[in-house]
Parts: C-alpha cells; structure tokens; sequence
C-alpha cells in the first residue's frame, strides 16, 4: 500500500481536478464559428418555401431549425461568460443579454 493519508489524496485530487480556462483565441474562434452557423441556419429557414403537400421537402428547414437552436443557444451561452468575465453582468442577467443578442441577429437575417 501506499503511505498516502487521506488528506494528502484530497490535496492530489483538488490539485488535478482544477478549471482551467480556454485560450481566448480559442473562445473567438467558438464565438465566430456558432455565429455563422446560426447565420447560414437561419438564411436556410429565410430562403425555404413550405410546400405543405410534399414532407420529403422538410428535411432540410427541419435540420437547418435544430441547427438554428443548437448553435444559437451555445452561442448565447458563450456570450454570456464572455459578459460574466468582464463583470458586464452575472447569471441569468448575463443569459438574458447574450440571448437578445442572438435573437437580434437570427431576426436581421430572417428579415433581409
């Protein structure tokens, strides 16, 4: 066995399991890759035209809607702890920014 005590165990651990925080150049390069994801989703959705009477269409509106959803929540929540780092706001605050922030986006380019 070893010669480890239990409270030496704990220190090995909470010294291994520490957050570390990503480069912020890998932060932007996120930021930048969600927004354009949820740019090309939401031009998909703009430019689609429902044909009601024929289902096989909807395949793509359906996936450029869950990609539209996906990438737009990650990327409020990426704002959002880039606006709690800057001690802009915290918490929900933070979400309820980000997340106008986005909308605003998905709405311009849903309209033009």
């Amino acid at each position: 066995m070893s010669d480890l005590g239990m409270g030496d165990v704990e220190q090995l651990l909470r010294n291994a399991l520490v957050p570390v925080e990503p480069p912020e150049r890998l932060s932007e390069r996120l930021e930048r890759t969600l927004s354009e994801v949820t740019d090309a989703a939401a031009g998909e959705l703009a430019d689609w035209e429902l044909e009601i009477g024929d289902p096989r269409n909807w395949a793509r509106p359906v996936i450029a809607a869950t990609a539209l959803g996906v990438a737009g929540a990650s990327l409020a929540v990426v704002r959002a702890r880039r606006h709690a780092k800057k001690k802009d706001t915290h918490g929900l605050r933070a979400i309820e920014h980000s997340l106008e922030d986005v909308l605003g986006q998905v709405r311009k380019r849903l309209d033009g």
